[in-house]
């Protein structure tokens, strides 16, 4: 059974930093497709990164670049979301998701820009961010 499962969320102050973490499991894929959400009360969830696993190719939303990293530790299957400069417009239920496929195809275009949640078909339960001004 594929799990999903994050960790790493709390509270900070702008300008602060976190890491999140994702760990997957239960899959049989050795390349796949983990994207970072989010969703604010009373807004729609948004893709904030995306990281291919076959070779760690990553996209960005434009409301994060530069301040968010994505990246991967292969030995752990596990991966992480490095924020730093946050912002209060940053607070939200941040979600790790997963497209496992035998397509390649189906993954590398899951993972490029528009982020579309739809393509996702594995979720973790949410981790909290919130981040005061």
């Amino acid at each position: 059974q594929v799990q999903v499962v994050e960790s790493g969320g709390g509270s900070v102050q702008a300008g602060g930093s976190l890491r999140l973490s994702c760990a997957a499991s239960g899959y049989t894929y050795s390349s796949y497709c983990v994207g970072w959400f989010r969703q604010a009360p009373g807004k729609e969830r948004e893709g904030v990164a995306t990281i291919y696993t076959g070779g760690g190719r990553t996209h960005y939303a434009d409301s994060v670049t530069g301040r968010f990293t994505i990246s991967q530790d292969n030995a752990n299957n596990t991966m992480y979301l490095q924020m730093n400069s946050l912002k209060p417009e940053d607070t939200a239920m941040y979600y790790c998701a997963a497209v496992f496929s035998p397509d390649a195809t189906i993954a590398t275009v899951a993972c490029r820009r528009p982020f579309l949640a739809s393509r996702f078909g594995y979720w973790g339960q949410g981790t909290q961010v919130t981040v005061s001004s």
